[in-house]
């Protein structure tokens, strides 16, 4: 396939975004970058969700765990009903009911100004390293199959792919998002289900009992695992774990919970995450599927192609230029819908969280400031990437980095279990410390019963970091307690 044909294909899907942007984007107020002014059809916002929760990343590793892990992954995913149920229920309510914005700002209500700014500083670190790192890995993607032909180079093709994202959400950002969203999340089901026929065809599965017979026959599609407590996939630790990340991910996580909240009702949202849940479910259980007949084909025809590398490089190498064309738009599309959201959002928190612009602006300003917010993030996330590429260089550590990013997670389911299910009140001066200490502790821990006893936290390493600052919590209360 050409360089040209490649280019072309993806200035035709930006064009496209950025005609969503134009039809979106009229109206620039900042009650329209935050929230949409609370104006979004759920089903919308429910449809496009789904995109920013796959990531790039998914879309290229799930299918890739399956020969080392079979159909493992549907454990967590069958947490994660639990957790959304839990946001549905709990924290909807709550956001709804004091009318965010920022999800942060009830941290400030509850325990005061420190545990607030420490809330809203911890989702931006976390946010910034996660999303330049699902763009590096798209970016490196993009890099060998295109721009390396064309003689650009790295630095610049990571510009370009910011200042396109940044291109269609500057004029109402979450309100061109939900819909931008919706688009990219069908590109991306349209590229699974292709690759899907394609592989089922070259199989020639249909001749042998049809697609339920050779999957359940399959020995890639072991699910459950009961096994050995130790093992990272063990089934509890698995389902748990995926509980608690559906809820801090997803519900204590701007990114996510700024789309739910352009809602017109609370009821809208609750019926948002109903249905995006059960969707959610199923797109996964089709990216194992899709991974156990990638990785049956590459088996049986000799092809050496595992983990991270399965789906690109039958994608571009075996299963023909339609294959391909879907892969790239399917991979694009995953990768900007994560991103433009999770711009989107530092813009937001840091608007609202960290320089209170909505309280220490005149409102002539506001518009102006929050555009040069997003101007400035974009900017961090270019040189997040790069740094990447052409500092740390090693991708096991960059890896690392990322893992680490979503310790922070830990503080904050911490502090919002410890807000909504004690009535104690602490010393919020105090609260950035215990914030820092419980990843650090978290690790500590977790490598140790790795070291010494065989015992794999795996994804559970969350509910231990938010159990520690719960406990850390309870070290810095006061003998008083919030009022009725």
């Amino acid at each position: 396939m050409s360089p040209t044909f490649i280019v072309s294909l993806i200035a035709a899907y930006f064009a496209i975004l950025i005609l969503i942007s134009y039809l979106t984007g009229k109206e620039q107020s900042n009650e329209s970058f935050f929230k949409a002014n609370r104006q979004s059809p759920w089903y919308v916002v429910a449809f496009g969700m789904i995109g920013a929760t796959l990531s790039g990343v998914t879309f290229i590793s799930v299918p890739g765990w399956v020969e080392a892990s079979g159909f493992s992954y549907m454990q967590m995913v069958f947490g994660y009903i639990l957790g959304y149920l839990i946001i549905g229920t709990v924290l909807l309510p709550l956001y709804y009911r004091l009318n965010l914005t920022s999800i942060y700002t009830y941290l400030d209500g509850r325990f005061g100004n420190a545990s607030y700014k420490t809330g809203a500083s911890l989702f931006l670190i976390s946010r910034i390293v996660g999303a330049s790192f699902r763009l590096f890995l798209v970016a490196n993607v993009l890099q060998v199959v295109l721009f390396d032909a064309l003689g650009i180079p790295f630095w610049i093709t990571v510009t370009i792919t910011i200042a396109l994202i940044w291109l269609y959400t500057f004029r109402s950002g979450i309100k061109t998002i939900v819909y931008t969203d919706t688009l990219q999340t069908l590109f991306m089901l349209i590229a699974v289900g292709v690759a899907t026929v394609s592989v089922y065809g070259k199989l020639g599965i249909a001749e042998s009992g049809g697609l339920f017979q050779f999957v359940t026959e399959s020995r890639f599609s072991r699910m459950f695992f009961f096994d050995d407590v130790k093992d990272g996939a063990y089934f509890w630790k698995q389902f748990f774990s995926g509980a608690f990340i559906a809820v801090v991910m997803t519900g204590l996580d701007q990114d996510m919970m700024q789309k739910n909240l352009t809602c017109r009702s609370l009821k809208d949202a609750q019926k948002n995450m109903f249905w995006f849940t059960i969707v959610l479910t199923v797109v996964k259980l089709v990216f194992l599927v899709l991974g156990l007949l990638l990785t049956e084909y590459a088996l049986r025809t000799g092809i050496d192609a595992h983990r991270d590398d399965l789906f690109a490089i039958l994608a571009s190498e075996h299963l023909g230029t339609g294959v391909f064309v879907f892969f790239l738009i399917g991979l694009i599309a995953a990768a900007y819908s994560s991103a433009d959201s999770a711009l989107t959002s530092l813009t937001t928190s840091f608007s609202v969280d960290i320089i209170d612009l909505e309280k220490r602006y005149p409102e002539a300003d506001r518009v102006k400031i929050r555009k040069r917010i997003h101007v400035l993030f974009s900017f961090v996330l270019i040189l997040v990437i790069i740094t990447f590429k052409y500092i740390i260089q090693n991708e096991s550590v960059i890896a690392k980095l990322f893992t680490f990013a979503g310790y922070t997670y830990g503080p904050l389911l911490g502090l919002y279990s410890f807000g909504l299910f004690t009535k104690l009140k602490v010393r919020d001066k105090l609260v950035p410390f215990i914030a820092l200490a419980s990843p650090v502790l978290s690790y500590v821990i977790s490598d140790y019963c790795m070291t010494h006893y065989g015992f794999d936290f795996g994804f559970f390493i969350l509910i231990l970091n938010g159990a520690l600052t719960f406990l850390g919590l309870l070290l810095i209360t006061t003998n008083s307690k919030i009022s009725q």
